[in-house]
């Protein structure tokens, strides 16, 4: 582990910041809802470290609590996409032959259309809230698991040890489950770390919108949207969000480096 280059602990550490303090904003005195028209749009200051919005709300306090919600957005849907593409990764690789080119036609088919459309589209079409927005997004992030998962597999089904487990006369899933996944397991975690990222930025694209998540909630996202009418009286309404979600789709594509590096270097 000392060999790993010394940037990605940085990612390490603003990730862990960043989620115990979005965990611990209820215990912040700031209120994210409590309005204060006569301190609106007010530069950061002791008082409110990253200064109010547009209805003198405390945009620390609102800025945490995006990030709850974004980082919640983006967990679940790593879980969800990261579940279904293993699935369908693991069928499509062990059991080949019909299944493995229909599976493999239907991610292409997913695939060629440009996934911002239809998520906009749906968004649009379905009830607004938090778990559409998780169940859109993970429908349209799976695909690159299964096919990790897929080319994976498919190197692997063909050890010995693999084809001895077949001759003994062991269940698929058996076999997937004692041989296979472990294997395949650095893959899947490197694999979903990108994930997060991919979710983050399609859940703030569509609040950013008005598709995603609805007020009273708010995310970086929506932060973002709300800001477009104050840039030039708050630019930091805007800056401070979206400086936030460089980082962490960052800091999560370097922790998914940080993942394969480790694993690089226990195989050496």
């Amino acid at each position: 582990m000392l060999r790993l280059k010394p940037y990605y602990w940085l990612f390490v550490i603003f990730l862990l910041v960043l989620g115990i303090l979005a965990l611990l904003a209820p215990l912040f005195p700031f209120d994210p809802v409590a309005t204060d028209i006569p301190n609106r749009l007010q530069a950061p200051q002791w008082a409110h470290p990253f200064g109010t919005d547009e209805l003198g709300r405390d945009y620390f306090s609102r800025i945490l609590y995006g990030a709850r919600v974004s980082l919640l957005v983006g967990l679940a849907s790593m879980v969800m996409a990261t579940l279904i593409g293993s699935l369908i990764g693991f069928l499509s690789a062990y059991i080949g032959g019909t299944l493995d080119a229909v599976l493999m036609r239907l991610i292409d088919l997913i695939s060629s259309v440009p996934s911002l459309v239809l998520t906009t589209v749906l968004a649009a079409l379905l009830k607004p809230g938090l778990l559409t927005i998780i169940i859109i997004i993970s429908f349209f992030t799976w695909m690159s698991i299964a096919r990790l998962v897929r080319a994976e597999s498919l190197s692997l089904k063909e050890r010995d040890y693999v084809k001895y487990a077949q001759f003994l006369g062991f269940k698929p899933l058996t076999i997937i489950r004692r041989h296979i996944l472990p294997q395949v397991f650095p893959t899947i975690i490197v694999g979903a770390t990108s994930v997060v990222a991919s979710a983050i930025m399609m859940e703030s694209t569509l609040s950013f919108l008005g598709l995603g998540i609805q007020p009273p909630q708010s995310s970086w996202g929506s932060l973002l949207q709300n800001a477009q009418s104050y840039l030039q009286l708050a630019p930091y309404m805007a800056i401070l969000p979206g400086l936030l979600i460089i980082l962490t789709i960052v800091s999560f594509n370097g922790l998914g480096n940080l993942i394969r590096d480790s694993y690089d270097l226990e195989e050496r």
